[in-house]
């Protein structure tokens, strides 16, 4: 089915950036509400361990949601509104969402998934003593071979822990620091959820729907992402969804594109292009880098996991949003002991314009930014025009 509308590359910017509402109008109402309704519309939030600044979950909910605390994230998983599972990476997803995650459930199960060798004797007397004890972290459990571990090497008993997770049969009831607390599935999740495994094409279309919502406009593989062997049953969905009208062809860059019906009303709305934002590597809106090189020309890979001497930016460099674009990469640092924000390098993209706006917009985000990594001081490194500098090093000082 051929497009029937034409979006410029700036509209279809403004739409997946409304889409994502990182530019968006703080919403009123209890904050704790305001970061459930952030992950509902997302579908998804990715968690990561790395902490030279706040860890990629709260960074990622706190640029939807200026109230946003930890602490309202740890309270959703305890009132069951929100869970730990897998989407195409680890992450916290809504509750009502569970069933979509029985395919990969089962695939884990019948061992045609990707996760860890199994171990069933040791899965089983993990599941027996959570059954007899109630929650436990892996610490609860000895390893028989202490010492120094490389760090993605666990002890067997973490293993096991996660293969039951993987497979749904115990869920993470909360967290202690970063280490999970396992329980039981029957003990955590809500009776009232429903647990009907979905068709292959109640799940793509489910896929289609999420992703379509939260990214404004998408292509095929874009919406299968990471998720193989789906590929033939997406195509025959998305023809269904597009005859039914439930989708939309339309044309950016003379590619076709995939979008919702109401996507014009979400297209225009206004989008608060003068407030800079200082992005997380796995941001919603950054993580498909294919997709962000071909919609805001920005050729982005995290460097945290090159070694040093091939980094071009930094170790955890991020994306800064301004006047619709992407505009710069910074990296940067959180020292929380003694409360100083460091930005250690700042790399502009070329062409970029109104370089006393640009200063002035990020020195007001990295005001709030530093705050929100519970810092109350900030010392500009690297930059790589002496003119931001001046202004930087002058804003956040006021």
């Amino acid at each position: 089915m051929p497009p029937t509308q034409t979006l410029s590359l700036p509209e279809a910017r403004k739409l997946v950036l409304n889409s994502q509402r990182v530019l968006s109008p703080a919403r009123t109402g209890r904050a704790i509400d305001a970061t459930l309704s952030s992950i509902r519309h997302l579908g998804y939030i990715q968690i990561d361990t790395i902490s030279v600044i706040e860890r990629a979950h709260h960074h990622t909910l706190w640029n939807r949601n200026p109230r946003y605390k930890a602490k309202q994230l740890d309270k959703l998983v305890e009132d069951r509104k929100v869970f730990e599972y897998w989407s195409h990476a680890a992450a916290y997803l809504p509750i009502e969402d569970y069933r979509y995650c029985l395919p990969r459930m089962h695939d884990e199960i019948t061992g045609s998934g990707r996760w860890h060798q199994k171990d069933k004797s040791l899965m089983n007397k993990v599941l027996a003593r959570i059954r007899d004890e109630g929650p436990l972290r892996a610490r609860d459990f000895e390893d028989p071979n202490p010492g120094k571990k490389a760090m993605w090497e666990w002890k067997p008993a973490k293993y096991a822990l996660e293969q039951l997770f993987i497979e749904g049969r115990i869920m993470a009831v909360r967290r202690e620091g970063f280490n999970k607390v396992y329980d039981l599935t029957e003990n955590v999740l809500p009776t009232d959820i429903d647990v009907s495994m979905p068709s292959n094409k109640e799940y793509v279309r489910f896929l289609a729907h999420s992703f379509l919502r939260a990214q404004g406009l998408g292509r095929q593989p874009e919406i299968t992402h990471l998720r193989k062997g789906m590929q033939q049953t997406a195509r025959e969905v998305i023809g269904e969804m597009l005859e039914a009208g439930e989708i939309e062809n339309i044309e950016v860059k003379k590619d076709t594109w995939l979008m919702l019906p109401d996507a014009m009303d979400v297209l225009s709305k206004s989008l608060a292009r003068s407030k800079a934002k200082i992005l997380s590597p796995f941001d919603n809106l950054v993580i498909q880098r294919r997709r962000l090189q071909d919609l805001f020309g920005f050729d982005y890979q995290i460097e945290c996991y090159l070694p040093a001497d091939k980094r071009q930016y930094g170790y955890f460099t991020l994306p800064v949003l301004w006047q619709g674009k992407l505009v710069a990469r910074m990296d940067c640092k959180a020292y929380r002991d003694r409360g100083e924000f460091v930005v250690r390098n700042l790399v502009l993209e070329p062409g970029t314009r109104k370089l006393d706006q640009f200063a002035k917009a990020l020195a007001s985000e990295l005001v709030a930014f530093a705050a929100f990594n519970q810092c109350d001081a900030i010392h500009i490194g690297n930059v790589c025009t002496p003119e931001i500098k001046t202004i930087l090093q002058h804003q956040v000082n006021l």
